[in-house]
């Protein structure tokens, strides 16, 4: 069973025992925590990242969410709009992560709660992929999903997806993507290490969809060895130099 049936049958059910369905909110969940107020989407027009309008914009087209304690969750909602998970991420006012305050899962916090099974598993999925339906783009796949939020102003004719994590791309993840035209772009690191198994993966995924992944080697190109070590991606890089006119198109 999808997480949000789960959700809804089990809110449901706590509506019907309390007898109040018509006080309770019955949109879904990602609607109800909708949100532009936390720090990280704050700190996306504090930075200089974009405009409000296009920070909200951005907000809109992935869902962002904010959890009681002010951290942003980053929704993971399927290609056929189904909840799978929400990631919650904190932000310091200088849109860095905030290392002292630990990622968490929607799903853990509503199983602590009792309000999911303890045996759930949600099966989740590349951030962004509920845009797959909406827009016919070409796909660019980056790690961060900050990456794809400011990379969706900086460069709106592509459809940005983000795997939250160096380690979170397969071909698994990449099957939805089947007929589409896809780039990958890996951070770097000082060995390239990050770009060769990102290459690997794309190459078996290629096997499995049946058309090329493409992997963008822009960072391994332009990155100096500073910004290597410092494993940046490629928003690190445009915005690290704002007179480069840097186009992926040509790049890839």
């Amino acid at each position: 069973m999808k997480m949000n049936e789960l959700f809804n049958n089990t809110f449901k059910a706590m509506r019907h025992e309390l007898g109040q369905d018509r006080q309770r909110d019955t949109r879904p969940m990602w609607q109800r925590r909708l949100s532009t107020e936390s720090v990280f989407c704050q700190s996306l027009v504090a930075c200089g990242y974009m405009t409000a309008a296009q920070m909200h914009r951005a907000a809109q087209l992935y869902r962002l969410g904010m959890s009681r304690d002010g951290g942003v969750i980053f929704w993971q909602i399927d290609e056929h709009d189904k909840v799978s998970d929400g990631k919650i991420m904190y932000y310091r006012p200088d849109c860095h992560r905030d290392h002292d305050r630990h990622p968490s899962w929607v799903s853990y916090h509503l199983r602590r709660a009792a309000m999911l099974p303890p045996d759930c598993s949600p099966q989740h999925c590349l951030f962004g992929l509920h845009l797959l339906t909406a827009h016919t783009r070409p796909l660019c796949v980056v790690e961060s999903e900050k990456t794809a939020v400011i990379m969706s102003a900086v460069r709106p004719e592509f459809t940005w997806l983000a795997t939250g994590g160096k380690t979170e791309l397969s071909v698994a993840r990449l099957l939805p993507l089947k007929g589409r035209r896809v780039m990958l772009f890996p951070d770097t690191d000082e060995t390239g290490q990050t770009y060769r198994d990102w290459y690997e993966v794309a190459e078996a995924a290629a096997d499995v969809l049946g058309h090329p992944v493409s992997v963008s080697s822009l960072l391994e190109r332009q990155a100096n060895q500073a910004q290597r070590a410092a494993k940046i991606d490629i928003a690190d890089l445009l915005f690290s130099k704002p007179d480069s006119n840097i186009k992926p198109t040509k790049n890839i």
